[in-house]
Order: structure tokens, then C-alpha cells, then sequence
């Protein structure tokens, strides 16, 4: 078992979770952080930090595709290590719907500590 980040992150990105994180495995994209599942030691403290429930065990149904998401990016976009600041605009889209096709964007983070 590993932990995925989903949908959920995309435009809030809170960073609550990199903060918890023991072996340092979220990466972060412009607009969402993923989670390396080859280095999560699945210790599920990340889970209860994340504001809008974005983080998942993958054992979940239906999380497939957000684990080869997550392997995906993670090997792209660069290591996070240190809490960032949040979008301005988070909360506005913390429950908005399908935003995977609406804003997902393939671009890395600019983290102040990259």
C-alpha cells in the first residue's frame, strides 16, 4: 500500500502534508503536489493534514489512475521538503468538481526553497 494524491489538491495545493512527511516523498507541480509511491513508507501521516481530503490510501477504489499519476510526476517535478505557501485562491476551488480536466497542469512548482 501507498498514499496518492488525488484530485482534490489540484488548485489549493495547501502543503500541510509535506510538513508531516518522514521520508520526504511529495513533489510538487504548478498547481497540485504527488506523491512518490516508491519512496512512501506508507505511514499515513500526511492523510489527516490535508485540508481538502486529497490524499488517499491506494487501496481505495478507483485509484488507479492517481497512482500512475502520482509515479508519473513525481519522477518530473521536483522534491518539496518545507511548506509552501498556499494559492490565494485555494479555498474558492477546495470542493469544486472535475478539476483534473479543468486545470491540471503538467508544469513543476516553483517552491521558495527550489
Amino acid at each position: 500500500m501507498t498514499y496518492v494524491v488525488t484530485e482534490a489538491c489540484i488548485k489549493c495545493k495547501y502543503m500541510d502534508c509535506v510538513e508531516v512527511c518522514p521520508v520526504d516523498c511529495f513533489y510538487e507541480g504548478e498547481n497540485m503536489l504527488v506523491i512518490n509511491p516508491d519512496e512512501c513508507i506508507d505511514c499515513g501521516v500526511c492523510e489527516p493534514e490535508c485540508p481538502p481530503k486529497a490524499i488517499l490510501p491506494d487501496t481505495e477504489n478507483g485509484l488507479e489512475q492517481w497512482l500512475e499519476l502520482n509515479r508519473t510526476w513525481s519522477a518530473r517535478w521536483p522534491n518539496i521538503t518545507r511548506r509552501g505557501e498556499a494559492p490565494a485562491d485555494a479555498d474558492a476551488h477546495k470542493d469544486e468538481p472535475d478539476k483534473f480536466r479543468l486545470f491540471f497542469s503538467p508544469k513543476p512548482g516553483r517552491s521558495p526553497q527550489q
